[in-house]
């Protein structure tokens, strides 16, 4: 099937071979380490990631056009690419947010569970058959579940894993189910030979309608889309905060790269029914979850909403079918990323010395953390849109790509919603600037870890809406080869 295994056949999955030979070590080190030396774990796994991302940028980097390598499973191209780099350098992150969380960050199979499900999202970037893309989602999915619920003695924690496990594979088999369809009635699982195979064989208008929807129905639950939305809350407050920020970025990015790679290849042809569809799923999305947000008093069950919403938003970018859509549904999920994990990342500080992640138990955190209250204004402001930080430039792309494709009234509603949005994030803003504590006198100490990552990630903010232009050229040499 796959002929001589050539160098760039390699090189393609160079990210991947590292990856697992980073969890190897970590297994090795758990084995040998004693327990005060765990933690250290933590260390070793980020320290990997970043050398697998220098390793990946110097060496697995693709050529100017999209390569099919491994018997068409793999395509190698720009897309994937970026992806990849963004899952690896998302899963150092959570590394270094984890060390210091108590019952987590001294647990070698943490990481190996993280490593593993960073392979499933760098697979699923750059699946080019139906066949790879369910295994790729699965060896994602399977150890998000238990990540999920890795605090076995936490009624809430093992309650998200729970229902994660139980609505994930639920999705999953409707997803599976539509892949079926669209193999027994084509003959064919490569996703660049769909479209023409449609056409050809002329399969029935209806299921291909259909096989369409429940594909549609287990990526709209990776990426929590309405009406797939309604496990994010319990599960984000649920599971252990590390996890929450890493679930609600890299997975949600990695739905987004199949979304985009499977409908811009197997369905391009029916893109006026499924273009519509998913504007209506983008309208109800952002509005519901900026909505109910506005009335959470819990800030992870907040983010988890905001996070509905912003699905909504990058949506937007899909729905124009064009380059510059997708260079903006890029771009936006490299903000998006860098800033909830900085915000996820304020909320595990926190609750080393809060003991809570209500609002409420924010107040006057400026008082007593000048650093982690500044972190958490500019992850806030980038969420809500707010120059001159990257989520503004990720909302002006994504709105400026809808209006000039003709979706004027898609990017109003956009607008209203962004609006919306900005009042529940400067409620917390408030409070933690404003409002008076009795612990004031009582500094927050943050670690080493926690330092590094909340710095890369508030300079990698302040970055993108600074200077955008590379990062934008980035993207949009990324969206060209999808077309």
């Amino acid at each position: 099937m796959f002929g001589s295994i050539t160098s760039t056949m390699i090189l393609a999955i160079l990210p991947e071979i590292l990856l697992l030979v980073v969890a190897g070590l970590v297994l090795v080190f758990d084995a040998i380490w004693s327990d005060e030396k765990r933690r250290a774990l933590g260390w070793v796994t980020a320290f990997g990631l970043v050398l697998v991302l220098a390793l990946g940028l110097a060496f697995a980097s693709p050529g100017s056009s999209g390569q099919l390598l491994w018997g068409g499973m793999i395509r190698h191209d720009w897309a994937g690419f970026i992806f990849k780099m963004l899952f690896i350098f998302g899963a150092a992150i959570t590394a270094l947010l984890a060390m210091d969380v108590d019952g987590l960050g001294n647990r070698g199979e943490f990481y190996v569970l993280l490593l593993v499900s960073t392979i499933g999202m760098s697979l699923m970037a750059t699946s080019a058959d139906l066949i790879m893309l369910y295994l790729a989602i699965e060896t994602t999915s399977i150890p998000m579940y238990v990540l999920a619920g890795f605090f076995k003695r936490d009624d809430k924690s093992t309650e998200a894993g729970f229902k994660y496990l139980l609505f994930g594979a639920m999705a999953s088999a409707l997803m599976l189910y539509g892949f079926s369809l669209l193999f027994g009635f084509t003959g064919v699982t490569g996703l660049y030979d769909l479209a023409l195979a449609i056409q050809t064989v002329g399969a029935d208008f209806a299921v291909v309608i259909l096989s369409m929807l429940l594909i549609l129905v287990g990526f709209g639950f990776k990426i929590s889309a309405f009406p797939l939305h309604f496990w994010a809350p319990d599960v984000y407050e649920g599971a252990p905060t590390p996890v929450a920020g890493f679930l609600s970025t890299a997975s949600k990015a990695a739905g987004f790269a199949v979304l985009v790679r499977v409908f811009m290849s197997a369905f391009p042809a029916l893109a006026d029914n499924w273009t519509m569809l998913i504007a209506v799923v983008a309208t109800i999305t952002m509005t519901v979850g900026n909505t109910i947000a506005l009335a959470q008093k819990n800030l992870k069950r907040m983010l988890a909403y905001s996070s509905i919403a912003h699905a909504g938003y990058i949506l937007v970018g899909v729905v124009t079918f064009s380059e510059l859509g997708v260079a903006s549904v890029i771009f936006y999920l490299i903000a998006y990323l860098l800033t909830n994990l900085a915000a996820f990342g304020v909320i595990a500080v926190a609750w080393n010395a809060l003991g809570s992640d209500e609002i409420e138990a924010y107040d006057g955190l400026s008082r007593r953390s000048p650093g982690l209250a500044l972190v958490m204004l500019v992850a806030f402001l980038s969420l809500a849109g707010m120059p001159p930080f990257g989520g503004f430039i990720a909302k002006v792309l994504v709105f400026a790509a809808a209006v000039k494709d003709g979706w004027i009234w898609l990017a109003f509603v956009g607008i209203l919603n962004s609006i919306i949005g900005l009042y529940y994030y400067l409620v917390v803003l408030k409070r933690v600037y404003l409002y008076r504590s009795e612990k004031e006198d009582q500094p927050i100490v943050i670690s080493r870890p926690y330092r590094i990552a909340l710095t890369v990630l508030s300079l990698g903010i302040l970055l993108l809406g600074a200077f955008f232009a590379p990062w934008f050229t980035w993207s949009s040499g990324a969206a060209a080869g999808l077309f």
